[in-house]
């Protein structure tokens, strides 16, 4: 397998799960800044241009949580068979999918990318974050892990929660959430996942501070968007 991938978490999904997994892959680091994802050899195996995507013995997948799906179901781990469980741990990874991971990005473009400072378009993101985040919370207050046992949704949303302080999101009002989060990190596979292809140039905690500000500044150059105004 071929894993083409950049330090972003969606990225980190795939890489989580390959290590879960104890799966042999290659890493093809795609340079994000330099617009590698749109060129047309890497767009014959995703479309959307964006990473991560698995080749696995020709077959190509594009999308994180196909991709996870993918895994899962190579190997008969991380996702149950049982029809009601794995209904379960597809939902709570839909809900990250098409919810949490979008919600969370547009917060983070108008928290540090967008030329116009927007209060109440950012307030609006937020909101919608915290939101999905009670409904986690209230989740994992009940349950030890989204579906039951330890699942890809629960990597798939881990990838992203950790990074809630980038979007300027407050995790302590989640104490349950919080408490998941935590237990995650400390899983060895995890712990790897997160350095492959390397540990992400973000220093995650709200605000543009130093350590981010060249982050910050090329992917505004990225996006094709001007400067912060004052």
């Amino acid at each position: 397998m071929i894993l083409f991938t950049a330090p972003t978490p969606d990225g980190y999904k795939a890489s989580i799960a390959l290590e879960e997994l104890g799966l042999p892959y290659e890493v093809r680091t795609l340079d994000l800044a330099g617009g590698e994802q749109k060129r047309g050899e890497f767009l014959k195996l995703n479309p959307n241009g964006k990473v991560p995507a698995l080749v696995d013995d020709g077959h190509a997948i594009m999308e994180s949580g196909a991709i996870l799906i993918w895994l899962a179901e190579k190997t008969g781990k991380l996702l149950p068979s049982e029809p009601r469980a794995r209904s379960d741990a597809l939902q709570w990874l839909m809900l990250q999918v098409g919810g949490v991971g979008p919600m969370m990005g547009q917060a983070n473009l108008y928290v540090h990318y967008w030329p116009e400072k927007l209060p109440a378009v950012m307030s609006r993101y937020q909101n919608e974050v915290r939101r999905l985040f009670a409904i986690l919370d209230a989740r994992l207050a009940v349950s030890p892990y989204l579906a039951g046992d330890y699942s890809i949704a629960d990597i798939a949303h881990f990838c992203w929660v950790r990074t809630a302080s980038w979007s300027g999101v407050d995790l302590a009002p989640f104490p349950h959430l919080l408490r998941w989060k935590e237990a995650i990190a400390a899983r060895p596979a995890v712990e790897r996942g997160l350095h492959i292809p390397e540990s992400s140039p973000v220093k995650y905690k709200a605000g543009e501070s130093t350590d981010n500000r060249a982050f910050i500044e090329r992917t505004r150059k990225l996006m094709g968007l001007g400067p912060r105004q004052a």
